[in-house]
């Protein structure tokens, strides 16, 4: 079991959706390393027990709540699974989403733009809505996942960077209402981080995409499910009791360059850094698939 450098997150009851696989899944194994009860959610399909398994292994505390979030029934469950087990709820992670294919938008299947709205936005508006009247009670902070693509759009999948733009505005507007009861939200908009959805092999990404992606990045690399888990603990913990309505990029840069700087970075820049968290399996599985749909990047 790797010791933690603190615990800001003691004893705090923690739901994260999508918790199985890459990004998740980290901030999962860290919300359970820096003292969180943590509501592992994830589909049927997903590796959910493994996941919970190995934070207990490593002297965590954590359940399972295998449900789709974008279903209602589902998110109520999760909402009821920390409560009846816990007592409460302090922290919302919104982290359930997909990335289905790629296509220019005038290809794009009109049943892959539904997928997309009910999996990244009817899951962050319904966990949201089922949550708050139990974050009221414990003045607690809901942090979903945005993207770098929700302020820059993205070519070849317009879908999906409308519906990380829609989760922007969702919760810099329940920040809004709902700071006079003690509440913050906010969001973490990753750039490219090295899970399934960046993968040519897991994903829908070509290599030329891949390439593309590290290219734009002044880093010059992609970026770790660890690194954004770190971002996720400062902002649910009482660190950042002052900051709500935030959209935190954590995208290595890409936002605000130009070109391909990526290709000037020096190699040791461009290593991805160890780490702590040593149990993350599943970075490459999950919210993504080639699927029935093969569509000409």
């Amino acid at each position: 079991m790797v010791a933690p450098l603190n615990r800001r997150l003691q004893n705090k009851i923690a739901i994260v959706a999508g918790a199985a696989t890459g990004i998740g899944e980290a901030i999962a194994h860290k919300f359970a390393l820096e003292g969180a009860r943590v509501v592992v959610n994830g589909l049927p399909t997903d590796p959910v027990q493994d996941v919970v398994d190995t934070i207990k292994k490593n002297g965590g505390h954590a359940v399972a709540c295998v449900a789709d979030v974008s279903d209602e029934a589902g998110a109520e469950s999760c909402i009821s699974a920390a409560v009846e087990k816990y007592g409460r709820l302090d922290i919302l992670i919104n982290n359930a989403g997909i990335l289905l294919i790629t296509a220019e938008t005038s290809d794009y299947p009109i049943e892959v733009f539904d997928e997309h709205m009910r999996m990244n936005c009817r899951s962050v508006f319904l966990m949201t809505k089922f949550a708050l009247p139990f974050l009221r009670q414990t003045k607690g902070n809901i942090v979903s996942a945005g993207s770098e693509a929700g302020f820059n759009g993205l070519m070849l999948n317009t879908t999906y960077g409308g519906t990380k733009g829609w989760i922007h505005a969702f919760m810099k507007g329940v920040a809004t209402e709902n700071g006079k009861y003690g509440i913050r939200a906010n969001c973490v908009c990753p750039g490219p981080i090295d899970t399934a959805m960046t993968r040519k092999e897991f994903g829908p990404m070509t290599t030329k995409m891949e390439k593309m992606v590290t290219a734009s990045t002044p880093l010059g690399r992609r970026g770790t499910p660890e690194e954004m888990a770190n971002v996720y603990a400062f902002l649910a913990s009482d660190e950042a009791s002052y900051v709500t309505g935030a959209l935190w990029l954590a995208d290595g840069g890409i936002t605000v360059a130009h070109g391909i700087p990526g290709m000037e970075a020096k190699r040791e820049v461009t290593k991805q850094p160890q780490g702590r968290l040593r149990d993350l399996h599943h970075a490459h599985e999950g919210n993504t698939r080639k699927g029935p749909f093969k569509i000409k990047a």
